[in-house]
């Protein structure tokens, strides 16, 4: 290259000032030296808030947990290398998650590909099909093109990240040495976006090529899978009513809790549908369905079975139907659709009274039963944190439920409330890592208190994330259920592997149980965060004293995973003795 070359502060603020106007607020910094420029065009940026973290891994499922908690994409720098392969896992998750994500990977310069120049890899999309879209951003320069393009690629970034299915974008940023940049990094004004526009109301024809289909149906369900979209729980709830239809909520469907009209949501499905003959005993002439893969199997082995009309309400573009049972995708924004159908069925629903009052009285029974069961233990058990959780945890919070076990059994035994909650979970990839930081994200992006609830093998797995809490000035409250292994296991086939006479019973705990044998409490106190054990009866008053205290406050309830699995197989033993002859 001739000449003196300079890094122009211009292109950088073109890119801070696209990020803002396309609607990020939470930017996630790691630290490094070829993402000097644009950390400190970020930095510069009054609109963003920038959060620095030491781990790319852990920062990425940060900025994740940002995107979803203020419902708006968040961005992500890292520096040259492997440093933004790191990325990879919340990579995932925000694909199959739809979170809009931008990834500014900080490069080398073109001269310097190849040639053996330290820290350098090849990161052209690197996320490969992993990312909706990919593009490398021009070296800054002088030349006023160099803003020009900079800033319109972000722009497209961000119409990228954000149209349905929503998902994570990588921006290539290669920089060249001196990385300080030249000229001042404070830009001019930027128009803040009002919020989004709601959705798109669906198009005339669909609704009547589906309100016959639904007029004509005496035995309809509604089936929610997870789902955060705002005003989705009361369009929902209007539809049912004016269908006379059961809704069989799953617990990150966010229907459960809340001031809507609760009075058709099933709660406690997976109990039901466990009892033997209640699936077959209450088959739908026609499933209306919205949101993600159910977290029950119970429930996803019932739609898979039901030789019944199915319909999916979906803007994504994907298919959420991975039994591959036959099943009809409408394309609407799910809330939208909701109501559309509920005002066009006003005052003409055909459902069977009698068959919505079946699946309410049954569910009926079943929290009377789990509730009645529960209140008779006198030692820990995992699905009672559902009960602990919904009693303790205050209006408006936010729960984020970890995988594996966690979020399976607040699905089978959390009751309704109409105390407002959100709950959510990353079941885009359904991974166990990354949960702490996504929880802080959440809790960085909003006002509300946040509760994450997880398994002792998530907790290990994203440890240097409890170290960020108090650098950043965030709290968390933290419910760990430590049965020291992988509970999930025992539920599962693996589990077989025990058996004496398959000859190998040794293997079971090695390769699937994954005993830890670690005591938590010093690996949290230790890493800055507070720590308490309680029992199963203690938890409520346990969240209820301890929400609000300053950093990441761990409560620790210790299970036996053999006794876990026993103690389950009572629980529905005692909502099928409930149902009686109605199973």
């Amino acid at each position: 290259m001739s000449g003196v070359y300079r890094t122009p502060a211009a292109p950088l603020r073109a890119i801070a000032d696209a990020l803002v106007a396309g609607g990020v607020r939470d930017v996630v910094i790691c630290p490094g030296s070829r993402s000097t420029p644009m950390a400190l065009a970020l930095k510069a940026t009054p609109a963003l808030r920038c959060w620095v973290h030491l781990d790319e891994r852990a920062g990425a499922f940060f900025a994740l947990g940002a995107a979803r908690g203020g419902r708006r994409p968040a961005a992500i720098l890292g520096t040259s290398g492997t440093a933004v392969v790191n990325f990879a896992p919340a990579v995932a998750e925000a694909r199959y998650g739809r979170v809009p994500l931008i990834l500014l990977t900080a490069d080398r310069p073109p001269e310097l590909q190849g040639v053996g120049a330290p820290q350098t890899i090849d990161q052209t999309e690197l996320y490969g099909r992993h990312a909706k879209w990919y593009a490398e951003l021009p070296v800054p320069d002088e030349a006023s093109d160099t803003e020009v393009e900079s800033r319109g690629t972000v722009g497209r970034a961000l119409d990228v990240a954000t149209a349905a299915p929503a998902g994570p974008v990588q921006l290539d940023l290669p920089f060249r040495e001196p990385l300080l940049p030249d000229g001042s990094l404070l830009g001019s004004e930027v128009v803040v976006p009002a919020d989004e526009p709601g959705p798109k109301p669906p198009a005339p024809d669909l609704i009547e090529r589906l309100l016959p289909r639904l007029r004509a149906s005496a035995h309809p369900l509604i089936v929610c899978g997870p789902i955060d979209r705002l005003g989705f729980a009361p369009a929902v709830a209007r539809l049912a009513a004016e269908l006379r239809a059961p809704v069989v909520a799953d617990v990150l469907a966010n229907l459960r809790s809340g001031t809507h009209d609760r009075a058709l949501v099933v709660s406690h499905h997976d109990a039901l549908l466990r009892a033997s003959g209640f699936a077959e005993r209450h088959r739908p002439d026609l499933v209306l369905r919205f949101g993600g893969t159910p977290t029950s199997k119970a429930l996803n082995t019932a739609l898979e079975a039901w030789p019944t009309e199915q319909l999916l309400v979906d803007d994504g573009g994907g298919w959420n139907v991975p039994a591959g049972e036959a099943i009809e995708r409408v394309d609407a924004d799910p809330v939208a659709c909701a109501e559309a159908l509920a005002e066009a069925a006003r005052g003409e629903g055909s459902g069977d009274p009698a068959w919505l009052d079946a699946w309410l009285a049954a569910d009926a029974a079943a929290a009377e039963a789990l509730r009645v069961w529960e209140a008779g233990l006198s030692e820990p058990f995992e699905g009672a944190v559902a009960r602990a959780v919904g009693a303790a945890v205050p209006d408006h919070a936010v729960v984020l439920v970890g995988n594996s076990m966690p979020v399976r059994d607040l699905d089978t035994f959390l009751p309704g409330t109409e105390r407002p909650r959100r709950y959510l979970g990353n079941r885009g990839a359904n991974g166990i890592d990354g949960l702490i930081a996504t929880a802080l994200g959440l809790r960085a992006a909003q006002a509300h208190p946040v509760v994450l609830v997880l398994g002792d093998l998530s907790f290990l797995h994203d440890l240097t994330s409890i170290t960020a809490a108090q650098r950043l000035g965030l709290d968390l409250l933290i419910v760990l259920v430590d049965n020291d292994g992988g509970g999930i296991f025992s539920f599962l086939p693996q589990a077989a592997a025990e058996r004496p006479e398959l000859g190998l019973p040794e293997h079971y705990e090695t390769l699937f149980g994954t005993p830890h044998g670690l005591d938590l409490r010093p690996i949290a106190t230790a890493l800055g965060a507070a720590h308490r054990r309680v029992g199963g009866g203690d938890l409520a008053r346990g969240i209820g004293a301890c929400l609000g205290r300053p950093g990441v406050t761990v409560l620790e309830l210790n299970t036996d995973r053999a006794r876990n699995v026993e103690l389950h197989h009572e629980a529905f033993a005692a909502v099928e003795r409930a149902l009686g002859s109605d199973a």
